[in-house]
């Protein structure tokens, strides 16, 4: 989610905090009785994080002392490349000594063409900050190099150095420090310092909202209302059992497939990042094209659900939607999509029907959705035996992981987007985070309950037993992916983080029947949300499946615009031909309530 934008415009801003006195002096008994209350909230927190938190500092401390340990091993090649390090500098300090000369001199680091932090002219026309900016890339891709140097270092441990120095390196970024951003220092001296007025005030309101944790505003919250500018495709509430709300969405065409379109998001968050807002919504475009469209919106579960597994999520969750959406239409076949975690839930589902000889199952879309958990991409950082007991314990003693949990590690993924990027904007410039939908969605977070949660860990990516056949057994019945043989649309996204493009190819090989493999540019957000009217991004097609993913890659056409349309039009096969629209709670079940529900609203 690195796609947001930021607002530029705000200078010559009295010094002043909002909605308090206009006086800077007046203002200091206030700010520091607020510093004094969050501190002391902090303070019960970091005890709170002395027992669990995500990294915990004894996981990344252990694979330090690993990387340490196996660098000594190999003296010499560490020495060598700390004398690379050091020649690099010095060609750094002659050419700053040139630019300085006569305003000419070679660059000896340039930032990775993606790399926002150093936009700003001054980086490059000031001599000054272009060699800080040039040290720091030297010193960070060292740091980040050492890894790969320590040749006796397990794989998983090497993972979890490069992630975690990645982070220390992104952490010491000079755009991160006052006295060290130069669009910070303009600022000041424009506002007088009025910015870091602000951004305190921003500051102590975020440690009061995550009540002692720092929780970062990420955009207006103030600024979207579900069920009024998003979330806001017109349904009703057909079904409701503890874990889930059924939405049934009302027709925006006179005639429907017969067949009824069943999505399955993820629990992870919240449904409606599907639903944002008119112009982006993909729900809303399923209705448009002519589907009787039903999503499953899971409940924000608390304690009372800690003994809720993954057997209750495939009961109560896809198959009692099946049951229910057969009462509200009299229809026997489906068509069925998963998204993320959603769509491991979705695979299992059709294993599960696959095995009992249930043939409700006209199609599957399983969007990127991870079957086989070898590469695990970096969620892999956090899964192994140590960091899973101290979840465990953690989970026990509040029978759920807190979402703030979730949406950490989720935020440690994209740091410099999802972190820096707004201690720069909001804390340092002062200025207040623009409303932008995806990031309203991505801060409201949800919980897990505790069993399915272990369930799903241990089994999905550290055994990584789904793709055994016979392995895995949900509600009774022992789960085969070789045996779901109905067609198959399996999206993946090539910058996605979350569940690599090449994992997710595997179920073209897991799956028995015929699949549709699709590549959409960009991340597991954006490069999913992506309405053929933005034009953006685009996505590649082959019809031959290969057995390794680079070489279907090789073979892949690009095509421009979205994904949306080609599956759309490949589901428009499965659609069991057109009928007379269906309005929610006209059919055999009656409307509980209007959509987005009641489910939803619930925050962590």
């Amino acid at each position: 989610m690195n796609e947001h934008s930021r607002k530029t415009a705000q200078t010559d801003v009295p010094l002043e905090v909002p909605a308090k006195s206009s006086s800077a002096s007046d203002q200091r008994p206030t700010l520091a009785q607020r510093l004094a209350a969050v501190t002391a909230a902090s303070a019960e927190r970091a005890e709170e994080d002395a027992e669990f938190q995500i990294p915990h500092p004894a996981v990344v401390g252990k694979t330090l002392i690993a990387l340490a340990d196996a660098l000594g091993h190999d003296p010499a090649r560490l020495a060598s490349a700390q004398a690379e390090l050091w020649g690099s500098y010095a060609r750094l300090w002659r050419a700053y000594a040139a630019k300085l000369a006569d305003g000419k001199g070679e660059t000896v680091a340039e930032p990775a063409p993606d790399d926002r932090r150093f936009k700003d002219d001054a980086w490059t026309e000031v001599p000054a900050f272009d060699f800080l900016k040039q040290a720091y890339l030297l010193g960070a891709r060292w740091l980040q190099g050492l890894p790969k140097l320590a040749r006796d270092l397990d794989p998983a441990a090497r993972r979890k150095a490069e992630f975690y120095l990645r982070l220390i390196a992104d952490a010491l970024a000079p755009t991160n420090f006052a006295a060290t951003n130069p669009r910070v220092l303009r600022a000041t001296a424009e506002q007088k310092g009025a910015n870091l007025v602000r951004g305190l005030d921003q500051f102590l309101g975020d440690l009061e909202k995550g009540e002692g944790r720092l929780r970062i505003s990420m955009t207006d919250p103030a600024a979207f209302r579900l069920g009024e500018n998003i979330a806001t495709t017109p349904g009703k509430i057909v079904f409701r059992n503890a874990l889930m709300e059924l939405i049934q969405y009302q027709p925006l065409t006179a005639e429907v497939a017969r067949r009824p379109l069943l999505v399955v998001p993820p629990w992870i968050n919240k449904y409606y990042v599907l639903d944002l807002q008119p112009k982006n919504s993909f729900l809303r475009y399923a209705v448009e094209q002519g589907q009787t469209l039903f999503v499953v919106s899971w409940v924000n579960p608390d304690e009372s659900l800690a003994r809720k597994s993954f057997d209750d999520y495939l009961r109560e969750g896809p198959i009692a939607a099946l049951d229910a959406i057969a009462k509200a239409t009299g229809e026997s076949e489906i068509n069925l999509l998963g998204y993320c975690i959603g769509g491991t839930l979705a695979a299992c589902t059709a294993a599960w029907l696959a095995a009992k000889k249930d043939r409700r199952l006209a199609s599957l879309t399983l969007l990127t959705a991870m079957l086989d958990f070898t590469d695990a991409g970096e969620l892999a950082v956090f899964i192994d035996e140590d960091q899973l007991a101290r979840l465990d314990a953690h989970m026990d003693r509040k029978g759920y992981l807190d979402g703030h949990q979730m949406a950490r590690v989720f935020n440690l993924m994209r740091d410099n987007d999802l972190i820096w990027s707004f201690v720069v904007n909001n804390y340092l410039l002062g200025r207040e985070p623009p409303p932008f939908d995806i990031l309203y969605w991505n801060a409201d977070s949800t919980r897990m309950p505790a069993m399915m949660h272990k369930f799903y860990l241990r089994k999905m990516y550290l055994e990584n037993k789904l793709i055994e056949p016979g392995a895995l057994a949900l509600d009774g019945v022992s789960l085969d992916l070789g045996r779901i043989g109905v067609p198959a649309y399996v999206l993946a996204t090539r910058e996605d983080h979350i569940a690599p493009w090449t994992s997710v190819y595997a179920a073209t090989r897991l799956l028995s029947g015929p699949v549709r493999f699709a590549l959409a540019a960009s991340g597991h957000i954006a490069g999913v949300v992506n309405p053929p009217a933005a034009n953006k991004y685009g996505y590649w097609l082959n019809a031959k499946t290969a057995k390794a993913p680079a070489d279907w890659f090789a073979g892949a056409t690009r095509h421009e615009g979205s994904w949306w349309t080609d599956w759309m039009q490949w589901l428009g096969g499965f659609g069991g031909g057109k009928l007379a629209a269906r309005v929610p709670g006209q059919g055999g079940l009656k409307a509980l309530g209007d959509a987005p529900g009641n489910y939803v609203r619930v925050r962590s």
